[in-house]
């Protein structure tokens, strides 16, 4: 076999951590994508997300991923650095993981979505590969005409010249080529960068058929047209149009011209249909026998389904020369019909709504036999899709494929009495030969949907996982689903079983249209919080929308009744018609409750086809729980919160002759108050007691042992009691508390202001780092010295110091967080401290917190792993004179 040759290359590296699966998904699309092979990406995607996780999460090692592009198709390979021999071998006999188990899932879809793939090993090294190969395009033509006699063949000008002309996505000409320059008189320069529209003269009119900028839109258009020559005439032309992209994905239209009568050359012609008996008519017998298929549909046929049905439905038109005609396709279960394609009707309106086939009103009872309805206002409501169109006669078929339904085609007229069972018969025979391709190609769609689907899953997945703000979690619930799944968006929550639905967060695809929709979705009822699965038509919006715009319309035509306008919602008709479509909600059921419902809705007379409903359920599970759990972390954050607030020190007193500064950051995400504390409070009069400690760890239980010291100090001091004595008594206190106790550096003073604007102080430093005294000439020294810290031994001999302020002075007094802020190994420390203490003279107490917390945040670019309290107390310089 020859072996595949690798026109392209890209690898990466992602660490063994949690967030590698999200980017190398995104390493791999984005790689595709720019190679251009965007058929393949959500099955590579998946795969890499899958054979990823098992690296970095199970194997717990970097994962390598190599993506290769051959002339076939893709590789990519995912090694991990745990080469033990954990996968199944082929013919091993053991058996791939189920799907519902965590892990072993990545092999299982390999086998499904893989062209081919296996394992490979090393001693270091262990390697999964997968290939997806390219959909293989035969080279040749679809199909041949009969050989024909000269006299049969079509006329043209002895030179046939055909003009090539490219168009950009914003309309204008990038390329003329000598044929055009010949039909129409041109030269390039002429024409290149201006609007083909001013070239253009296009025969219909606005908002009744496909114009010229609708027309360079479409993937593939063909069909009559003017160009506008040199002479002002404009010259009937013939066109065939190609919608393209280059190598950057920079999309454009290529156009193939003719001169009308010359159309032959470019028009996809219908063969003869074929006779009853079979025969193939009064031509060459020995040319190619036709391909029913495409004696019906013509050639080449649509390669996608929506324009294989849109096809369909034009020539079921054409061939009984209805004036609508239209193609619906049945649900997995045969119990429903879903709308997929009309002309001659409002059905863009009407794309995907769905009509029983067999119970319940507005029953499609002709579905799955041939039928004839002569007029339908004797029949009313025989062919629902009709109804309000104008359409009087109708002739349906089924098709069919190896007995069972898989939709219905119909072509319809505005006069009665029209189609007979003859036309019946001949549209039967139509359906029966497209039928079968109308089922591959549907079931090609669905495959592509559902592996669509299953990427699409995967990437909410890691997103929502990804957070437990409750906040985030419903925009990141609306923005996946618009406009992926819906036009527009609304979460309603619900708090507890007793409570009504409140409207929590709203998002249009059109964001100046999210405040008039806020507005009408808060003035009509919330949808019942229904714990049932799956999704149900909401019709309050819609009916909301309607009466809106028709208040609106009587206003304008000044016929509006004030007292009624008054009582209703308001909303623009921009915004009526933003809702006016389908809208279903999903309820969001998490442990047995209802939280709340997922709305999505459509704009006007637009419906959702199943299967996005099925993805939208499959989301709204996912994101019940994520939301769930959102709640759940920030009501017992809030609760934690709550508790540390209570143990911080109320408003702090004012000291009078002395400016008293704290700053206090307690580490750890959600931490208010953890393993260090400070506190300021009056002991009696003239007098105030102060305090900064570091109880060991952090987080809740440090800071339960700060709640005690707090307390208890205020307590002791206002006693009576010295500083000694008050933390020996504190020291007992801690030690009482058994295996929770933990040990306390604790730095404890009393502080008198002076009346000469001095102040004194007496203090007591147990185990903590020492108080730094700034001067006003600069000089710093340590306050006082050291003495056993709290918590450790029973018998505590402590002592107090006496200090004194004078004017200009300034106490710092810190906790370790301040002193031990690493940055690699490097390490703040006293000498780091006092350095910047030196700088701070003439400061005001604020200043020089401040000044010490920047020095601090500035030597690491790391957020702090300790808690960190500051304490600066300074004595006023005299004002000047």
């Amino acid at each position: 076999m020859r072996r595949p040759v690798i026109t392209a290359r890209a690898a990466a590296t992602f660490e063994p951590v949690g967030r590698s699966v999200a980017t190398a998904r995104a390493f791999v699309r984005d790689t595709l994508q720019g190679w251009g092979l965007p058929d393949i990406v959500d099955d590579a995607v998946v795969l890499t997300s899958e054979l990823v996780t098992n690296a970095v999460v199970h194997a717990g090692t970097a994962a390598d991923v190599l993506c290769l592009r051959t002339d076939s198709g893709i590789r990519i390979e995912v090694g991990d650095r745990y080469p033990e021999r954990d996968l199944p071998l082929q013919n091993s006999g053991r058996q791939l993981a189920h799907p519902d188990r965590e892990g072993g899932r990545g092999l299982l879809l390999c086998g499904a979505l893989a062209s081919g793939w296996g394992v490979e090993y090393s001693p270091t090294h262990k390697q999964v590969w997968f290939r997806l190969d390219l959909t293989e395009r035969l080279a040749g033509t679809r199909s041949a005409g009969p050989a024909l006699p000269t006299d049969a063949l079509p006329v043209a000008d002895s030179r046939v010249r055909v003009a090539v002309v490219q168009i950009d996505r914003g309309g204008a000409v990038s390329s003329w080529n000598d044929g055009a320059q010949e039909l129409f008189g041109f030269a390039a320069e002429q024409v290149i960068g201006k609007p083909f529209a001013d070239l253009a003269a296009w025969p219909h009119t606005p908002g009744t058929g496909t114009g010229s900028a609708e027309a360079l839109q479409l993937s593939r258009w063909e069909g009559s047209y003017g160009i506008r020559g040199t002479d002002g005439r404009v010259v009937p032309i013939y066109a065939s149009h190609l919608r393209v992209r280059d190598a950057e994905g920079e999309p454009s239209t290529v156009c193939l011209l003719v001169r009308d009568h010359e159309r032959a050359v470019l028009q996809t012609t219908l063969r003869a249909p074929s006779s009853g008996d079979g025969s193939q008519g009064s031509g060459d017998s020995r040319g190619p026998a036709a391909d029913p298929f495409e004696v019906f549909i013509g050639s080449p046929a649509p390669d996608d389904l929506d324009g294989l049905l849109q096809r369909t439905v034009e020539r079921a038109r054409d061939m009984l020369d209805g004036d609508a005609a239209y193609l619906l396709l049945a649900t997995d279960d045969e119990t429903e019909l879903e709308v997929r394609a009309s002309t001659g009707l409002p059905s863009a309106r009407q794309r995907f709504a769905r009509v029983p086939v067999e119970a319940g009103t507005g029953r499609y009872g002709s579905a799955r036999m041939p039928a004839v309805h002569e007029d339908l206002t004797v029949v009313p409501g025989a062919v629902p899709l009709l109804g309000g169109t104008g359409m009087r006669s109708v002739v349906t078929v089924p098709l069919k494929v190896e007995g069972r339904l898989t939709g219905s085609l119909g072509v319809a007229a505005e006069s009665p009495g029209r189609y007979t069972n003859e036309e019946a018969l001949r549209l039967q025979f139509a359906a029966d030969r497209i039928a079968l391709a109308v089922e591959r190609a549907r079931l090609t769609e669905l495959e592509r949907l559902r592996r669509g689907s299953l990427s699409f899953l995967v990437e909410a997945s890691d997103l929502l996982a990804g957070t437990l703000d409750r906040d985030q979690t419903l925009a990141l619930m609306a923005q996946m689903t618009v406009p992926t799944l819906a036009t527009w968006c609304a979460v309603f929550t619900v708090a507890d079983p007793t409570s009504e639905p409140e409207l929590s967060y709203v998002l249009h695809e059109d964001e100046d249209r999210i405040d008039g929709l806020k507005t009408l979705l808060g003035k009509v009822p919330p949808p019942d919080p229904v714990p049932t699965p799956g999704a149900r038509v909401w019709t309050a919006p819609s009916e909301a929308a309607h009466s809106a715009a028709l208040r609106s319309s009587l206003r304008n035509l000044g016929l509006d009744d004030p007292s009624r306008l008054a009582a209703g919602p308001g909303p623009s008709l921009a915004t009526a018609s933003a809702v006016g479509g389908e809208t279903v909600v999903l309820p969001l059921v998490a442990r047995n409750r209802v939280i709340g419902m997922l709305t999505l809705g459509k704009p006007s007379e637009e419906h959702f086809r199943q299967e996005i409903l099925e993805l939208a359920e499959d989301l709204s599970r996912r994101a019940a729980l994520a939301l769930d759990n959102a709640r759940l972390y920030s009501e017992r954050t809030a609760i934690s919160q709550s508790l540390q607030r209570s143990l911080l020190p109320p408003e702090l007193p004012e000291v009078p002759g002395v400016e008293v500064e704290v700053i206090y950051r307690a580490a750890g995400e959600g931490n208010e108050v953890g393993g260090d504390f400070y506190d300021l409070f009056p002991i009696r009069d003239g007098a105030y007691g102060f305090a900064i400690g570091d109880v060991c760890g952090t987080g809740p239980e440090a800071a339960a042992v700060t709640g005690l010291a707090r307390h208890a100090l205020r307590l002791l001091a206002r006693e009576g009691f010295s500083g000694p004595a008050v933390l020996e008594r504190l020291n007992a206190a801690i030690l009482d508390e058994g295996a929770r106790s933990r040990f306390l550096t604790l730095l404890y003073g009393e502080l008198w202001p002076q009346q000469d604007g001095s102040a004194v102080l007496k203090v007591v430093c147990a185990g903590h780092p020492l108080p730094l005294r700034l001067r006003q000439d600069g000089s710093v020294e340590p306050a006082a010295e050291p003495q056993p810290l709290l918590g450790v031994m029973e018998d505590l001999e402590l002592y107090e110091q006496t200090i004194t302020l004078d004017r200009g002075d300034v106490l710092l007094c810190v906790t370790d967080g301040v002193t031990e802020r690493r940055e690699g190994t490097r390490m703040l420390g006293d000498d780091g401290l006092l350095d910047v203490l030196t700088t701070c003279t003439g400061l005001t107490a604020g200043a020089v917190a401040a000044r010490i917390l920047r020095a601090v945040e500035r030597f690491a670019a790391e957020p702090a792993s300790d808690d960190m309290a500051i304490l600066a107390m300074r004595v006023p310089e005299l004002p000047d004179a």
